[in-house]
């Protein structure tokens, strides 16, 4: 039986975290649970290994990001299988057997999802896989989208464009192949960046929606914030740069500057979240100062928030 790591981050949020770990026990036979605690105001991981003692839990003093604190956890993984989840997510009964399964009979498949509902509505779908990139944009579609479940994507088994962060297997020889995933991406993008830099490395992404996990979303970021609007821009560029050819990176830029920023500025003027203006200045500015694998995220989170 392959052995499955299962990886969370944890950032100020200790209660939702441990209603997290309460609903793990029991899913799997031989896994290990890995919670990195990603430069919290208060460090509680001595707390958590008294009441969780078969938990392993790293304490970063920085916040890393998504991506950087995801990869601190692969880092002491030792499982043939990484499950990347959320810490705002609740597992169901057989979730990652039924990953295990795919991952054991289709060895092309490197990264794979389960599908993701609302934990609010639990008849709410929130993914069931991705359509391509349109690099011209930078825009594509999460399929079921907050569509009721009436089983339009039951028995779906099958490559997908992305995998989805909130929920993500990752077999390990893909990622000694492909990498972790880029730093500095920090937060957002950086799991879709990770899925084409697997496939480059010759493995699928897939979607399983008979696998489902729970998520409460928008518990970490908020639905509006300077922080998630900076690096939406920021990183949408970003990931443009890292993977767009360059007929396509040329027809995004200018359609960037001279149709997304006018837009987003008037949208934020309507909306009087004049403060996001800035914001979305110095997201750009970033793109044109620092190179594509730049470590240096420029007005970090302690600015934003």
């Amino acid at each position: 039986m392959k052995k499955v790591s299962i990886i969370t981050v944890n950032f100020n949020q200790p209660k939702v975290t441990e209603e997290l770990l309460k609903s793990i026990p029991g899913v799997y036979t031989n896994i290990e649970v890995i919670v990195v605690d990603n430069g919290s105001n208060s460090n509680i991981s001595t707390e958590w290994q008294s009441n969780y003692p078969e938990v392993k839990f790293i304490r970063s003093e920085q916040n890393l990001g998504f991506a950087g604190g995801n990869n601190l956890g692969i880092k002491n993984a030792t499982g043939d299988y990484l499950f990347l989840v959320n810490n705002d997510t609740e597992f169901t009964a057989d979730l990652v057997a039924k990953l295990v399964s795919v991952f054991d009979k289709n060895p092309s498949v490197g990264i794979l999802s389960p599908q993701i509902k609302y934990y609010s509505n639990k008849s709410l779908i929130q993914y069931a896989g991705y359509t391509a990139m349109n690099y011209y944009t930078c825009r594509n579609s999460c399929i079921g989208l907050r569509e009721t479940d009436n089983g339009q994507y039951d028995n779906i088994t099958a490559p997908t464009s992305y995998c989805h962060g909130a929920a993500m297997m990752v077999r390990r020889e893909a990622i000694e192949k492909a990498g972790t995933m880029n730093e500095n991406f920090f937060l957002y993008y950086e799991e879709v960046d990770w899925c084409e830099h697997i496939k480059k490395a010759g493995y699928e992404a897939w979607v399983c929606t008979d696998a489902l996990i729970y998520h409460k979303e928008s518990v970490s970021v908020g639905k509006k914030s300077k922080l998630k609007e900076y690096f939406m821009n920021r990183n949408r560029i970003l990931f443009i740069r890292r993977n767009a050819p360059l007929f396509n990176r040329i027809v995004f830029y200018v359609y960037f500057i001279l149709l997304v920023v006018p837009r987003n500025v008037f949208s934020y003027i309507k909306d009087k979240n004049y403060n996001f203006i800035p914001v979305l200045f110095k997201a750009v500015w970033w793109n044109l100062t620092h190179s594509k694998n730049s470590s240096n995220l420029g007005y970090l989170i302690n600015t934003i928030s």
